[in-house]
């Protein structure tokens, strides 16, 4: 978060001072815990979190220190990223240190944990705690995938209890068990029912994994638990024993569907008549954006955003013996990185003078509102989208050899394909003109015709209008006149009738170069027409006016005869 954002979010929290949200448990306060995190950092994760407003003084009497603005600021509100950032990881990391299971005798698990019961063994689970590197991206309800890197570790928790049968005695023979041994024998990491990973067995296994190849998988953590028990039976007569041992082994496991999130852009390239560089990247899922150059640091984003919220099942842990069980508060809290669609949009950056978004792409989703939670305060899209699977920008400096690629997964970045149809698009200047065929008084046909510019060849245009606007070889655009949208034919021409008189501006708007190649740039040229503009609108335009001073000429002329025909004595006779 930036200076600016972060002065905008702490004036809008002492405007409204109090934001509400509801939560079955609090976090640790930022500063509390050693978990590689500073004050500031730790303060960002609890996107979860009740945020009950504190005031500074308040918080003072309180606890007995000061804190950060940052610390303030998230006590009121949610923080967002521009990008993933890694205190999530680097919290669950640390924090899961902290989960300590029970002993033989006590199973400690979450409340959401699939427990296992065998003759001996009982209160058995094998319960994932995070996978990291990871994004949980909100594309809209019901729809909340968990993406992983192609290399990460996966973290869990495994317990159980071992149920010892009670003493017995019968006649002049006693019974009596005890517990010889017990562990857990191994724990595996599957993807889709295969091995990929194994550790010795461990209450708290931390399995690194690699999957290449793959785009979506059912992962399992699993675990074999083995107990061995004694049962000695004695018998009075001849101080006789007898020693058995019973053996129970238990497999536990828990699954997660993920999406294997491994990268590969598809760029495109173009030089603008004026010297200026396009360049459109797109990638069949979310990605975060891309940089243009090293030296200036000139980026576009795309329409995700991330905030990070803890896993609100962790936040109690269930402690079961032979008597019962009881919740006590969680030592141990994964945090996850969370994507979703911002109302911000696309940005680039630098803002005021960086490169200019000149097209998005990609599929309508409805708002993924619903599955934010009502205590995560973002800004969030709140109607119907558009994922911007590609992004195309223009810009006055493009570095391929600096071109990076980020994804929504922190550290996963895109690898670069180049198409086999060749990357660079030719993007060449248009000449649109404009000349009155014919005219009269009264409509007047112009002839529009719009030309390669470098090559003199006809521009043909159709609306055959593509999804997806890289590749085809159909050619869209149009122009506009007289309010009124027309395209060329074959040859390069369009013909419009014009009724009005006035000054006519055709436009050419030239269809993206992300799906033509050659590509242009648009033109505007302007036409005049007026009846006047002609020999036969003039005699028209004298015919007409002709025509309404004819009753004139008629009362003129009967006027000037009466006063021949009577004379001036003879009017001044009748009127003394």
């Amino acid at each position: 978060m930036d200076q600016r954002e972060l002065t905008v979010l702490m004036a809008a929290l002492f405007v409204t001072s109090v934001v509400t949200g509801i939560v079955t448990a609090s976090p640790p306060r930022p500063g509390t815990e050693g978990n590689g995190l500073s004050e500031n950092e730790s303060a960002t994760l609890w996107s979860h979190d009740a945020d009950n407003y504190t005031s500074q003084e308040e918080y003072r009497q309180r606890y007995g220190d000061e804190r950060t603005s940052l610390h303030q600021l998230a006590n009121g509100t949610d923080i967002t990223f521009k990008r993933p950032p890694a205190t999530a990881a680097t919290w669950t990391r640390n924090d899961f240190e902290d989960l300590e299971p029970g002993g033989s005798d006590t199973s400690v698990h979450p409340p959401h944990a699939s427990l296992e019961d065998g003759v001996f063994i009982e209160d058995a689970h094998a319960t994932l705690f995070a996978l990291q590197p990871s994004t949980h991206s909100h594309l809209e309800s019901g729809e909340t995938p968990l993406y992983i890197a192609p290399n990460g570790t996966m973290r869990g928790l495994v317990d159980y209890r071992v149920r010892v049968p009670n003493g017995s005695t019968s006649g002049n023979r006693t019974g009596e068990w005890s517990l010889t041994e017990h562990e857990i024998e191994e724990v595996r990491l599957q993807k889709d029912g295969e091995t990929i990973a194994r550790t010795n067995g461990s209450h708290t296994p931390a399995i690194d994994y690699q999957i290449d190849d793959d785009w979506s998988a059912t992962l399992t953590l699993e675990a074999e638990i083995h107990v061995r028990l004694k049962k000695t039976r004695r018998t009075d007569v001849g101080n006789g024993t007898d020693v058995v041992y019973r053996e129970e082994t238990q497999n536990v496991s828990d699954s997660v569907n993920v999406e294997i999130y491994d990268l590969s852009a598809y760029p495109y390239y173009a030089e603008y008549p004026n010297g200026d560089a396009g360049v459109a990247i797109f990638q069949s899922r979310p990605w975060q954006g891309y940089t243009l150059t090293n030296e200036v640091n000139a980026s576009v984003r795309g329409v995700w955003r991330f905030y990070t919220a803890r896993n609100t099942n962790w936040d109690t842990l269930v402690r079961s013996n032979r008597t019962g069980s009881g919740e006590v508060e969680s030592d141990a809290i994964p945090v996850y990185v969370h994507a979703y669609p911002s109302r911000i949009g696309p940005r680039t950056e630098p803002v005021r003078d960086g490169p200019e978004v000149i097209d998005t792409w990609g599929t309508e989703h409805p708002s993924p509102l619903g599955t934010i939670g009502e205590s995560v305060n973002i800004e969030v899209v709140n109607q119907s989208y558009e994922t911007t699977y590609g992004v195309a920008v223009r810009a006055e400096n493009v570095d391929r050899e600096a071109l990076h690629v980020a994804g929504i997964v922190r550290g996963v970045n895109a690898s670069i394909v180049e198409s086999d149809a060749g990357s660079e698009r030719q993007l060449r200047g248009s000449n649109l003109t404009v000349e009155v065929l014919q005219q009269n008084q009264s409509q007047a046909t112009l002839r529009i015709e719009l030309r390669d510019n470098q090559t003199g060849a006809p521009i043909v245009l159709n609306d055959n209008a593509r999804r997806y606007p890289i590749g085809g070889s159909t050619r869209d655009g149009y122009i506009t006149i007289a309010n009124r949208e027309v395209e060329t034919n074959a040859s390069g021409v369009a013909i419009v009738t014009i009724t009005e008189p006035g000054i006519y501006t055709a436009r050419y708007h030239a269809g993206s170069w992300l799906g033509h190649n050659p590509a242009y740039v648009s033109d505007t040229v302007t036409a005049r027409w007026h009846p006047l503009g002609t020999i036969d609108g003039w005699f028209a335009f004298i015919f007409e006016v002709g025509w309404q001073f004819i009753p004139f000429f008629v009362m003129f002329y009967a006027g000037h005869r009466l006063l021949r025909m009577l004379g001036p004595e003879d009017i001044f006779q009748r009127n003394p």
